[in-house]
């Protein structure tokens, strides 16, 4: 279904609100245009969020919540949000939360913001969630505009949790020259490494050309990253046998022309391998793993040194590793982001759901002196790691 309708106090502005697959399948060209207007990340165009729904489990505990503001036939703001029920509770997300590492709308820069102000308010007027959770916001992003802005959206508050976005920027002319500003023992454990593949059988690192299938490299991914969920005790319905989205997101990324597939092949099997993207002068990193079988010559390792240089030598400005704080990030990482949340609460369940989070937070900060893991302590809105 979809409500749309003109409002006086919105300077002309139509307000859309879409709650059916049919009608978000059909913005796909005016979304697109706004997308391109904005320079958006993959995780806010059309084509990502309508290929999460469409292979979205769980449905009949989730709802589209995507809230548009038209100038005429332009379309100047997208609030892309969704809603899932958890322990009984309904939440306000943003849709597919759970494949996206930077959350964010999409506004043209010559919006009505009185519109989107509008838009916020009528989408919580629906009803139809109790509290709501917007994470992995960088600082840049373009909602924190709206909150600051509106009385309504002000309601919502920064959360404890915050992840980290490492990545790896410097001077660096040549990836040669990053390689020889690291550590002596990274260098010596990169040749070592090598030396000991290329004795096993050899040592290929390559990018995958846009030619080449994907079905055989993203199978071989799924099954390494099952591997390591079940040796770490977590859980990702992304990589389950025969689910649909992994080949559904990747193709997304392939179809824009930002695709880089990275691996690290011995003797002709793949060691490792890294499903990158490219946007905005970047190399972003969606999804590495690695063949437990060559662990003893730290086949991660190598491949992150290798898209390193490989990304420095194509003149590209940052490497960002996304979300999560993982050891071996912060091992190349010349910056660190924090990502915030906000969170706020729309019906007495939804205050309740929260405070007792915050209680809950509160008596697992006094049994513990370092911070909780963002990721793996979320009471009220677990989300598994992708990674």
């Amino acid at each position: 279904m979809s409500d749309r309708r003109r409002l006086a106090a919105a300077a002309g502005r139509e307000l859309e609100i879409v709650t059916s697959h049919e009608r978000l399948v059909a913005l796909a060209a005016a979304w697109d245009a706004l997308w391109r207007r904005c320079d958006g990340l993959v995780f806010q165009s059309h084509a990502w969020i309508e290929a999460w729904w469409r292979t979205a489990t769980r449905r009949d505990e989730r709802g589209l919540l995507i809230g548009l503001v038209w100038n005429g036939d332009v379309l100047e703001a997208v609030l892309p949000f969704a809603t899932i029920r958890r322990r009984g509770v309904t939440i306000l997300e943003w849709a597919a939360k759970e494949h996206s590492d930077y959350g964010d709308a999409l506004l043209a820069p010559d919006r009505n913001q009185g519109a989107v102000a509008a838009l916020w308010r009528e989408i919580a007027a629906t009803g139809r969630f109790d509290m709501v959770y917007l994470n992995r916001l960088l600082p840049e992003a373009a909602i924190r505009g709206v909150f600051a802005t509106d009385v309504a959206a002000r309601r919502l508050r920064l959360n404890h949790r915050s992840e980290i976005s490492y990545r790896v920027i410097g001077p660096w002319q040549r990836g040669a020259d990053w390689f020889g500003a690291q550590s002596k023992s990274l260098r010596q454990h990169h040749r070592r490494g090598r030396k000991f593949m290329e004795e096993a059988g050899g040592y290929r690192f390559r990018l995958l050309g846009p030619e080449e299938p994907l079905e055989a490299v993203l199978a071989r991914v799924a099954a390494l990253k099952r591997i390591w969920l079940k040796r770490h005790g977590y859980a990702s319905d992304l990589f389950d046998e025969g689910a649909p989205a992994l080949q559904a997101l990747v193709e997304v990324m392939a179809k824009l022309g930002i695709l880089r597939i990275f691996v690290l092949e011995c003797s002709g099997t793949i060691a490792a391998v890294s499903i990158n993207f490219v946007q905005r002068d970047q190399m972003m990193v969606f999804i590495p793993t690695y063949d437990p079988e060559f662990e003893r010559w730290s086949p991660g390792t190598l491949l992150i040194i290798e898209y390193i240089q490989w990304s420095i030598d194509q003149g590209l400005s940052t490497v960002d590793f996304l979300c999560g704080g993982e050891e071996y990030k912060r091992r190349f990482a010349t910056e660190a982001v924090t990502l915030e949340s906000m969170t706020g609460a729309r019906t007495l369940l939804g205050r309740m759901a929260i405070m007792a989070d915050q209680a809950g937070h509160a008596i697992r900060s006094r049994r513990v002196s370092q911070p909780v893991n963002a990721e793996r302590s979320e009471a009220s809105v677990p989300v598994p790691s992708r990674r």
